[in-house]
């Protein structure tokens, strides 16, 4: 049976293959992007031989209250009953070197938003007989490395909420399901990350083994996933013994320190604060 899903971080790059996933199997899926040109024209291109009305294209800002009213209203129009929280923007560098704006922009967008837009559409998602909110995380949300302590803060406190609202819902029709990947080869990395992780020897996934983990866990999976070997296992031992795991961060430090001068990462502004906006597509026989 299809879904009717709400995928916020739509123009990510595992956004995007979580979209394609979900189009290619059926479903009517509603993207959602801060970029009104970016979020239309991947609609666009999804469109392209899927039913009419299978994508719908949404420019909001979900860390504003206007932004997840309008996700609200659509996805009351769609009766969406699924909701996939992917948005997110990164953060690497020693906590010194973070300014007060980027550390209060990360949380707002990879924590905050995430836990107000789920509350907001659960009376939508309670109106089925089934329904699924999947929150993407990271396993840097089980394992804090250096060089991320605040994107690690966000997803640890994103996993906790996972954890604790699926627990609480755990009687009625709404599934709370929680996936971690590793490192993934997509732009949301820039360089310096990247150098960080051959440094390291951090092992990475295509956005497509993503995007098919987060659909089998809403065809029924698991729970909670974590992806990639050995970072799962580095997750189970953290669990159970956290300081047993503090000395096998000597390289991760280093290669902190070796970019010490390189230049913060930028807080994503916008020039105005957009508007919520469906974007008209045209329809695709």
């Amino acid at each position: 049976m299809s879904a009717s899903v709400v995928l916020t971080g739509a123009t990510g790059g595992i956004g995007r293959a979580i979209a394609r996933a979900l189009i290619a199997r059926g479903d009517r899926v509603v993207l959602v992007s801060r970029s009104a040109d970016e979020v239309g024209l991947l609609a666009r291109q999804l469109g392209q031989g899927a039913p009419p009305g299978a994508v719908e294209a949404l420019a909001v800002d979900i860390t504003r209250a206007e932004g997840r009213a309008a996700i609200v209203r659509v996805a009351t129009e769609r009766r969406c009953d699924t909701l996939v929280n992917n948005a997110a923007i990164p953060s690497f560098g020693p906590i010194e070197a973070l300014d007060d704006a980027h550390v209060e922009a990360v949380i707002a967008t990879d924590l905050v938003a995430p836990m107000l837009l789920t509350r907001a559409l659960l009376p939508v998602l309670r109106l089925h007989r089934r329904a699924t909110v999947l929150n993407v995380g990271s396993t840097l949300g089980r394992l804090g490395l250096p060089g991320f302590s605040v994107y690690g803060a966000a997803k640890f406190g994103l996993r906790g909420f996972s954890e604790a609202l699926r627990r609480e819902l755990s009687d009625g029709p709404v599934r709370v399901l929680h996936l971690a990947p590793r490192a993934t080869r997509t732009a949301f990395n820039d360089a310096r990350v990247d150098a960080y992780n051959r440094a390291t020897g951090t092992r990475s996934d295509p956005p497509e083994r993503v995007a098919a983990a987060a659909v089998a866990m809403l065809d029924g999976g698991p729970a909670e996933r974590f992806l990639g070997f050995p970072e799962a296992l580095a997750v189970r031992l953290n669990g159970l013994v956290p300081t047993w795991l503090d000395g096998a961060f000597g390289t991760h430090r280093t290669a902190l320190r070796a970019d010490r001068t390189a230049p913060v990462l930028p807080t994503p502004t916008l020039a105005t604060t957009p508007t919520p906006t469906t974007i008209p597509l045209e329809t695709h026989e």
